[in-house]
């Protein structure tokens, strides 16, 4: 009877943990450069068998766990807009942005959220996340009226041609394996821990104009909430019977 309670509550700590996840991923489905979280599961076997050499058990009962949650970092689709703020990134790299949060020290995160404002000083930053890093730190336009090349130079209108041949900087970038476990901050942000230089023979364009979006599917994870519900529910109904039978088990000991 005590191995049903454990099971049951098992099932439901399991799915919660699902439920949890997925209502974020729902709650982000418009977020720009959101990353879709997923709960990756285990069993108590496969852990033995690992242990073990993976030698042969039998008569185990399966004990499934939270193993721990993965981001899939698989590149989403493009929102075009006629906004020179807007600049999103086909390719394995991601932005820089060096955080300023009051009281806190300076720190470099990542990002695929391409949705920029110039702060009052006329820096290029990402609303009050922080300030967009060049190759040579802030970027510094002070002008609405800039424009950015596929390779993330940023140039200003010449005064007297009006040509964008003013170079200003040349947007810094950062890459992270498409297969790395990567650490988040806030809802589309990352830690640069996985992160380093592109390499060399790696392709990736600048596009000014567009938005990356969430690469949350909206059918999938709203099918996957369903599952995760009933299955939860149903431990709780079993739950709910064990501790029944065991409620009527105690009374007739008692009896005897």
């Amino acid at each position: 009877m005590n191995r049903g309670y454990y099971y049951a509550v098992n099932g439901m700590i399991i799915n919660q943990r699902k439920l949890d996840c997925i209502g974020n991923n729902l709650a982000n489905v418009s977020t720009a450069g959101y990353k879709r979280d997923t709960i990756l599961t285990n069993t108590f076997d496969e852990q033995m068998i690992l242990v073990k050499h993976r030698e042969a058990l039998s008569g185990k009962f399966v004990h499934r766990y939270v193993d721990t949650s993965y981001t899939d970092l698989e590149q989403s689709n493009f929102e075009y807009s006629d906004s020179p703020f807007d600049v999103a990134i086909y390719g394995d790299v991601y932005f820089n942005v060096r955080t300023n949060y009051p009281g806190a020290d300076s720190e470099i995160m990542l990002t695929r959220n391409g949705q920029w404002e110039l702060d009052g000083e006329g820096y290029l930053c990402l609303g009050h996340s922080g300030r967009i890093q060049g190759e040579n730190g802030d970027i510094y336009l002070g002008t609405k009226d800039f424009q950015i090349d596929v390779d993330g130079r940023i140039y200003l209108p010449n005064e007297e041609t009006g040509q964008y041949t003013e170079f200003v900087d040349r947007l810094r970038v950062s890459y992270i394996n498409p297969d790395a476990d990567v650490t988040k901050f806030g809802a589309n942000m990352f830690t640069e821990v996985q992160a380093s230089d592109p390499p060399e023979d790696l392709r990736y364009d600048i596009i000014q104009g567009a938005v990356e979006r969430s690469n949350v599917d909206w059918n999938y994870e709203l099918n996957m909430l369903l599952e995760a519900n009933r299955l939860y529910e149903a431990n709780s109904q079993i739950l709910k019977m064990c501790d029944s039978l065991n409620q009527g088990a105690t009374s007739l000991c008692k009896k005897v």
